[in-house]
């Protein structure tokens, strides 16, 4: 029976350890649809920007207020958006350089595109 028992203990650490990494890999999905979507919120936004200006100049008007009410609605969604690849980064045990964007692995002093230093110390 010990071998029996050794080989169900085993069965169901390994089941654990599978079980941690999927859902690792929903959350890293979850996180890539998120990121997805607010570049695509993004890429409406400024859009809708180019339109009100647009629109505005041919109208004889001024599109100042439009546009720094667009201005604001796209930087909301570039603040959420480098959130969410922060916590993607993470999820993946990556760091990301503050200087070009660069993913790097956690541990890393400098940025392996760029050099720049990624700790703050």
């Amino acid at each position: 029976m010990g071998v029996l028992d050794d080989v169900i203990v085993n069965a169901k650490s390994a089941a654990n350890v599978v079980g941690k990494r999927a859902a690792q890999l929903v959350d890293i999905s979850k996180l890539r649809i998120s990121a997805a979507d607010l570049n695509n919120e993004i890429s409406k936004q400024l859009e809708s920007l180019g339109r009100a200006v647009y629109d505005a100049r041919k109208a004889g008007n001024d599109p100042a207020e439009a546009v720094a009410g667009h201005v604001k609605a796209v930087d909301d969604l570039k603040e959420q958006l480098e959130s969410v690849n922060a916590q993607l980064a993470s999820a993946r045990e990556q760091t990301i350089c503050r200087s070009c964007g660069q993913e790097n692995p956690q541990g890393s002093v400098y940025c392996c595109k760029c050099g720049q230093k990624l700790t703050d110390d």
